[in-house]
């Protein structure tokens, strides 16, 4: 029996060591990484719904699928929010559409000085910042 503890106890370890080492396979909805080689991004077409409700459709030529067109009007919410003197932004929803080559979201997000209730809620300096450096314009 105390052969056997110091045997875990290295085997535990070496797995823990492991585990840091594994790449998390993508999940559904998240975005890929970095902006497509090829994208030409067409603009974004913004309306304030009410005092914290905007609507974003951004267009764009070259995204890979859906999610390109979701990332560009993430980071155009992201951008407005700051614009605007706001901190944070909370998803409500996006919908795409692909015809050919042409890619659109429409997007709608809440914009607010501080953390809003929710889960899919975002920070606006960390993500306009993410979104420079993976190439993706804000506005």
């Amino acid at each position: 029996m105390t052969r056997r503890l110091p045997l875990l106890a290295t085997l535990s370890l070496a797995l823990t060591g492991l585990a840091g080492c594994v790449t998390a396979a993508p999940q559904p909805g998240e975005v890929p990484m970095g902006a497509p080689e090829n994208a030409v991004y067409r603009g974004v077409q913004t309306q304030l719904l009410e005092n914290d409700l905007v609507h974003f459709v951004v267009t764009m030529e070259g995204a890979r699928d859906a999610g390109d067109a979701i990332a560009y009007a993430r980071c155009a919410a992201a951008q407005y929010a700051l614009i605007r003197g706001m901190g944070f932004a909370r998803h409500v929803r996006t919908t795409t559409n692909n015809e050919g080559s042409l890619w659109q979201a429409d997007a709608v997000y809440t914009v607010s000085p501080s953390l809003p209730r929710g889960i899919r809620t975002i920070d606006a300096e960390v993500t306009v910042a993410d979104c420079t450096e993976q190439g993706i314009p804000t506005v």
